[in-house]
């Protein structure tokens, strides 16, 4: 039963500013789990929506109850409102008003910020406009323990993804002699799987669970023991049949749907001849369109050459250029990069993603319907891959620093394209969890306020609560996550399924410490560090965006400041109007 009837207002106004913060996150955060995986085309847009649907959402409901306890309390200390408990409600309608509009901008001008930073930021401007800047916790146990895991899990993710690329490229990717990459590399998926799905199960044990007893450590190894070994044993019964079948014997006519015969898929018919215009490896080339050093140099050489044609005033100027560059020689390459390489600079043979408006008035069903599904699919029909080519934020070569990485054999990636999968969706949990947070936290305490209209600091997040920041998550993902993942992927650093793995899996387990010592880390910040150990490790600096890097950690300096400014602004004018002040007396 709700007590605070006559606050009824401002229930309503934290209620769709909550709905718009947690459309930011999908909007904003979406990129830090999948722009990874359809960059390196291990997914396509569809396809990667769908699983960040299912596993944004799951997350939020499983598991994010308990790090918004820490949003909600370690701020400020909600004791400090008993005399007046509405004025907790209106600081954090401030706090989640002040996040949702700077996430909006930021959204809005495709600025990967933190999202965690935003609320935070919030809430110090409204603490400090309603009980003062001495008021809020800057030690350890507030403020300064989330500013050093911001500080921290950049570096710690950028670390654990360096060396796991390393290792991955060093033992694996690397390795010389005819089919020895392709057979350690599958080696080497049950145990990576292992890891990805042992950092998943004691996030749901450790956070997820609410029991009254704390599970011991025996538990909590059995259950990690038997979720990892479980899936390894049956991904070993179904998967690496499979791909030993299609990559390493090139079964050109094997199905997909065929991996359910498990290991009787190694005895069928060793594969015929492929009929002309089949490749028998048939395995896209994940680094189309993305030129090799020896491409590009010929490439831009041929444009120079063009240009000076062009602009020659007489026969004797061409002698003033500089020779052709030859072409790169196919059997430079090594096998078999040389026959599947094909026009590295060739148009994505992508079809248009937006469908055709259907005949008939625009009032009729079928034009609405098309018309609802262009703002509802908004972000379904956007190709990520075309619009990370266009330098839109900053000047840099991006052509030039693709080429610098070096490229492995796609049979390989191919087998870490599963992986990729399997990582991008427990970063999503992962993501979910840490980060419906930041929405749901403030609007718990003001659901709690207004029903009870008390300021009690244990408040249990209702399981409808985390189910309404999960669907404001997805929607945002689905109508608007294209905007901010397009600024990140492709344009950081050159991706390929094995090295997206790396990144997400060094980003989840950074995420997972984290949560599990209850510090809203920002997601964004630890994709990133991932991006810049993985590329780093491609070679020299060189191999990464330089100034967009600098230019969103700039959005992450900028986004405490400017989301305190907007909430303290708000509530310091609607606090000292007439009829909003504490009694005097």
């Amino acid at each position: 039963m709700t007590v605070l009837h006559q606050y009824d207002y401002l229930f309503a106004i934290t209620t769709c500013f909550a709905f718009l913060d947690a459309w930011n996150i999908g909007a904003n955060d979406v990129a830090n789990s999948f722009a990874t995986s359809v960059s390196s085309r291990c997914l396509t847009m569809k396809q990667a929506m769908a699983i960040a649907a299912v596993m944004e959402f799951s997350g939020s409901v499983t598991v994010g109850s308990r790090v918004a306890e820490t949003i909600r309390t370690k701020i400020v200390d909600p004791a400090l409102y008993d005399s007046q408990p509405s004025v907790l409600m209106l600081a954090m309608m401030c706090a989640i008003t002040g996040s949702a509009v700077f996430l909006t901008a930021a959204t809005r001008w495709g600025l990967p910020v933190s999202t965690t930073h935003s609320i935070v930021g919030g809430i110090v401007g409204a603490a400090t406009a309603s009980v003062g800047i001495k008021q809020v916790r800057w030690g350890w146990d507030g403020v300064a323990q989330v500013f050093a895991a911001w500080i921290i899990a950049p570096g710690i993710s950028g670390i654990l993804g360096a060396f796991i690329f390393y290792v991955t490229e060093r033992f694996v990717l690397t390795q010389r002699g005819p089919g020895r990459a392709l057979k350690i590399a599958l080696v080497s998926i049950p145990l990576y799987s292992f890891v990805t799905i042992a950092a998943l199960t004691m996030l749901v044990i450790w956070k997820g669970i609410q029991l009254n007893i704390e599970p011991t450590t025996g538990q909590v190894l059995i259950c990690i023991f038997t979720a990892a070994g479980g899936a390894v044993m049956l991904q070993s019964y179904f998967v690496l049949p499979f791909l030993w079948r299609k990559v390493v014997k090139a079964d050109w006519d094997l199905k997909w749907w065929m991996m359910w015969q498990g290991p009787w898929i190694l005895l069928r018919p060793p594969p015929s001849s492929p009929p002309p215009g089949v490749q028998r490896v048939n395995i896209q080339n994940y680094y189309r369109d993305h030129l090799t050093e020896e491409e590009l140099a010929y490439v831009r050489a041929s444009a120079s050459l063009l240009r000076s044609v062009q602009n020659a005033q007489a026969a004797t100027d061409l002698d003033k250029d500089d020779a052709l560059v030859p072409p790169p020689p196919a059997q430079a390459l090594p096998p078999p990069a040389a026959q599947q390489l094909g026009s590295a600079h060739s148009p994505d043979p992508r079809p248009d993603l937006v469908p055709p408006r259907p005949a008939g008035p625009w009032n009729s069903l079928h034009v609405l319907t098309w018309r609802f599904n262009r703002i509802l699919l908004r972000g379904l029909e956007k190709d990520v891959i075309s619009l990370q080519k266009r330098t839109a934020v900053l000047r840099w070569d991006l052509a030039d620093m693709h080429s610098r990485a070096p490229r492995y054999d796609n049979r390989v990636e191919y087998m870490y394209a599963s992986l990729q999968i399997l990582t991008a969706a427990s970063a999503s949990f992962i993501h979910g969890a840490n980060d419906v947070a930041n929405s749901i936290g403030p609007f718990t305490t003001v659901y709690a306020v207004w029903r009870t209209g008390t300021t009690q600091s244990e408040n249990e997040v209702p399981v409808w609560v985390l189910c309404f920041g999960g669907a404001a998550i997805v929607l945002g993902l689905l109508t608007y996550g294209y905007h901010v993942m397009r600024n990140l992927g492709n344009r950081l650093t050159l991706i390929s399924p094995s090295r997206g793995f790396c990144m997400e899996l060094a980003s989840a387990v950074t995420v997972l410490v984290s949560t599990r010592l209850k510090l809203p880390v920002s997601t964004t910040q630890c994709i990133t560090g991932a991006t810049v150990g993985v590329g780093l490790v491609n070679g020299t600096w060189r191999s990464i965006n330089l100034p967009l890097i600098l230019w969103i950690y700039l959005g992450w300096l900028v986004t405490v400041p400017a989301a305190a400014l907007i909430s303290g602004c708000l509530m310091g004018l609607i606090l000292n109007a007439p009829r909003w002040g504490f009694d005097d007396g």
